[in-house]
């Protein structure tokens, strides 16, 4: 049985429509990973359009980046590249359905943020992930966790967004599990730590009145900086490929 999406391309067309692309983040999310992933060389992100995270690892990590998208609009990319002073045509765009995707290459972190949960089989598209790994790569998830007070907001405000996340991919010990059936070791799963809400860039006031009041409660959570299922906006999900010696 094919895992099926939970979203479309016309969705992504839209989405992106509202996008707000700027300058890539001096600190990220999963920093605390950067340390297991230096010296490796090369680096794909499946679902990466429009190339925040290609573009924060080269600054970083490799100078080999690639973005895999069923929807890539390389004019967004270029201006991308342009404002955060990347060459032109750096990030390598890979146009193509991730489920029919088909490559020889390898690499040595495969990446993804924002999009497993978009799927009914969390365990299919996780392999998938790891099937493009080179020996000694690295694979590293990030997902939002939609099963606390984040979760709570984006059914209030954004039921469509809501909808098309899958809940049972964000359960800890359903992730555990997937990865121990994997080839893969050294296998870390974890909330992060600094709370933080959002809601997706929509048009119309009244969503614009309530993103800024989302914002300044995001604020104020900052000074609760715990770990766990309710303040937590992601998780992030880390192995290294084969089996431990």
């Amino acid at each position: 049985m094919s895992t099926i999406s939970l979203t479309d391309k016309y969705y992504w067309r839209k989405y992106w429509d509202n996008y707000e692309y700027e300058k890539i983040p001096n600190k990220v999310v999963y920093n605390q990973y950067i340390n297991y992933l230096k010296n490796k060389e090369s680096f794909i992100e499946i679902g990466g359009f429009p190339g925040i995270n290609a573009a924060y690892f080269y600054k970083n990590i490799c100078k080999d980046v690639s973005l895999l998208d069923f929807y890539i609009d390389k004019q967004i990319v270029s201006k991308l590249e342009a404002f955060n002073h990347i060459p032109k045509d750096t990030i390598k765009c890979i146009e193509s359905d991730f489920f029919v995707f088909e490559t020889t290459n390898k690499y040595d972190i495969v990446f993804s943020s924002g999009f497993i949960e978009h799927f009914d089989d969390t365990k299919d598209v996780i392999k998938r992930h790891i099937d493009l790994l080179s020996p000694n790569g690295n694979v590293l998830i990030i997902l939002p966790n939609f099963r606390g007070l984040n979760g709570v907001l984006q059914y209030l405000f954004d039921r469509n967004n809501f909808n098309i996340h899958n809940l049972n991919s964000m359960k800890l010990n359903n992730l555990w599990k997937i990865m121990s059936e994997l080839n893969v070791h050294n296998v870390k799963i974890s909330y992060t730590k600094k709370p933080m809400l959002w809601l997706e860039p929509k048009q119309g006031i009244k969503h614009i009145i309530i993103r800024k009041f989302v914002k300044l409660c995001s604020h104020a959570l900052k000074l609760f900086p715990i770990r766990c299922r309710l303040l937590s906006p992601y998780i992030i999900v880390f192995a290294e490929y084969g089996t431990n010696k």
